[in-house]
């Protein structure tokens, strides 16, 4: 299995990585470290992966970094680095690699000093002798003080470090980041090519895959969730139910409200899985016994750790509200498309009879206000706004004429 296999429909893109990845190990190979980046190289030190949410950006990262610590036999005779069963394949791709730093928050942000234990982490000469790869999965979610720190570590680069950043646009980076990265734009992969994946590696039903590859508009990610996770079928339903809830302004308010309450709820779930384990291993780790007072002089640790499960509650309910917005937006896409007369990349599935109901009852100029409202409240959960307060405002502006 060739380590591109994952990521679907992307063939442009994995052909430029083959490219730089085969003139990586020849650079490895035969010119050794002493010897500078030849002229005219695929291979260069940074990398800036864009794409809109589920293009694969950071599957693209992952599988270029496995391509440079690539150790089979066969490069010698001509094969392509990559080949996903050798050693250096492996452990990059399931995260053991001893080169390979995967980076990914579940923060709202990533701040100066974990910015700066990884460029110190960049210094370090790789201890298998090829490449040290550092991958940023959420260079968006860097603070701008993380960002200026990151900038002087692409300036200057290591000798054999590799920088693979991932974000959803170059908007999302510091134009001075930018511009020294080789930027590569990911697609929205097709629905079939989806699918098929679904199909081909998870094992799902071919009609449930279909249908969950069309709901989410290609997004892999979500179409995996949404084929194999019930909850989730039953909270993009409730989602889709929303446009037809908002007649009044207390349809309004009470759809807002468990909007916010449904990703409350997600929100702690997912708390409750985590937290206690991680507050148990810090606890032991701290030699506290079961039960008992935490050592003299370790409070501040136990604080640091609670501070950040609070912070990672309220990205995972931000998180939440935003794909349920997301799957509005679709809704309304599908309607203004049903007013225009097509049905072409329609998501269809049960919401369909829905979006005929409010195509029927609205104008196209009526469908893109709602549609920007969905934006607007996008951005007013990016600006802090109470999240209440925010889906509030969407839902009485979804019911305006």
């Amino acid at each position: 299995m060739a380590v591109w296999d994952d990521l679907v429909g992307q063939d442009r893109v994995a052909g430029q990585l083959t490219a730089a990845a085969r003139d990586a190990d020849a650079y490895v190979t035969a010119a050794g470290e002493s010897a500078g980046q030849q002229s005219g190289s695929a291979m260069t030190h940074a990398w800036l992966f864009t794409g809109p949410p589920g293009s694969g950006r950071s599957t693209a990262a992952r599988a270029f970094a496995a391509a440079l610590q690539c150790v089979s036999p066969d490069r010698a005779l001509g094969g392509a680095p990559g080949c996903g069963f050798c050693d250096g394949c492996h452990t990059a791709l399931i995260g053991t690699h001893a080169d390979v730093e995967t980076v990914r928050t579940d923060l709202l942000s990533i701040g100066v000093k974990e910015t700066r234990d990884l460029v110190r982490r960049a210094q370090m000469s790789p201890a298998g002798g090829r490449w040290q790869v550092i991958v940023l999965e959420d260079a968006d979610r860097l603070t701008e003080g993380a960002g200026n720190v990151l900038l002087k570590a692409v300036e200057e680069p290591a000798p054999r470090t590799v920088w693979l950043l991932c974000a959803p646009s170059t908007e999302d980076v510091l134009p001075t980041i930018r511009s020294r990265c080789r930027h590569l734009s990911l697609r929205t992969p097709p629905v079939e090519a989806v699918a098929d994946i679904l199909i081909r590696r998870d094992g799902i039903d071919p009609d449930v895959a279909h249908a969950a590859a069309r709901a989410t508009q290609g997004h892999i990610g979500r179409a995996r969730r949404l084929a194999t996770d019930e909850g989730a079928r039953a909270r993009r339903a409730a989602v889709l139910r929303l446009p037809e809830r908002v007649a009044d302004i207390g349809g309004c308010l009470r759809a807002a409200q468990e909007l916010v309450d449904s990703a409350s709820e997600d929100a702690k779930q997912l708390a409750e899985e985590r937290d206690g384990k991680e507050t148990d291993e810090l606890r032991a780790a701290l030699g506290a016994a079961e039960g008992k007072r935490l050592p003299r002089g370790t409070a501040g640790v136990m604080k640091d750790l609670e501070d950040r499960q609070k912070r990672r509650a309220t990205r995972t309910q931000r998180d939440t509200l935003d794909l349920a917005l997301t799957e509005l937006t679709g809704f309304y896409r599908d309607v203004l498309a049903l007013q225009f007369g097509t049905r072409v990349a329609m998501a269809g599935g049960e919401s369909s009879a829905a979006v005929e109901r409010v195509a029927a009852a609205g104008r196209p100029e009526q469908t893109l206000r709602r549609m920007e409202a969905v934006l607007d409240c996008r951005r007013a959960l990016d600006r802090n706004v109470a999240p209440l307060l925010a889906v509030e405002a969407m839902t009485l502006a979804l019911r305006s004429p």
